[in-house]
């Protein structure tokens, strides 16, 4: 079986909507789904329906979740060296055709916002990354393309300090 880096936090972030999917949405819903029940004829029955559509999406997401805990390989990474890019590094890297510089975190999938430089260990960028050391160029094959990068730093900052789309309760509910 495979494993799934994540954060400590990261890892506390999944049990909870873990728990919270299958100690509070998916008892209501059920409830939901008897009271629509009691209506009368189920063939009919847009409530009854949509009760039982949303507990199909709470147990996928549970299942999905489940085999996500199941393969957790939680680490630190302020415990780790930062003179060689690691899960959890901060990385600024140079485009070696153009000179653009970006930064970028490499944190495990359910952690990831690309779109904020947040990218999972499995990314091809980050795979090419991973190992490198300060002034070491490297190349990856993008959808756009072979680049040509050059590490400029390594350093380490907490990713949950990065992210913008945090997640609670509201969302780990099925509308």
């Amino acid at each position: 079986m495979s494993t799934e880096p994540m954060t400590p936090r990261g890892y506390d972030e999944l049990l909870r909507e873990f728990k919270y999917l299958k100690d509070v949405e998916k008892p209501h819903v059920n409830v939901e789904k008897q009271r629509a029940a009691e209506l009368g004829d189920r063939s009919e029955n847009a409530e009854y329906h949509a009760a039982k559509e949303k507990l199909r999406h709470i147990d996928k997401r549970l299942f999905y979740l489940n085999n996500m805990i199941e393969k957790a390989q939680i680490i630190d990474p302020q415990l780790l060296d930062h003179s060689r890019v690691h899960f959890g590094a901060t990385i600024t890297i140079m485009d070696t055709s153009t000179e653009d510089e970006v930064i970028y975190s490499i944190c495990g999938t359910l952690e990831s916002e690309p779109e904020n430089g947040l990218i999972s260990v499995h990314s091809p960028l980050a795979r090419a990354m991973l190992g490198k050391r300060e002034e070491e160029e490297f190349s990856v094959s993008l959808p756009s393309g072979k680049k040509s990068y050059e590490v400029l730093s390594i350093g380490y900052c907490d990713i949950f300090e990065l992210k913008k789309n945090h997640r609670d309760e509201r969302n780990f509910k099925f509308h």
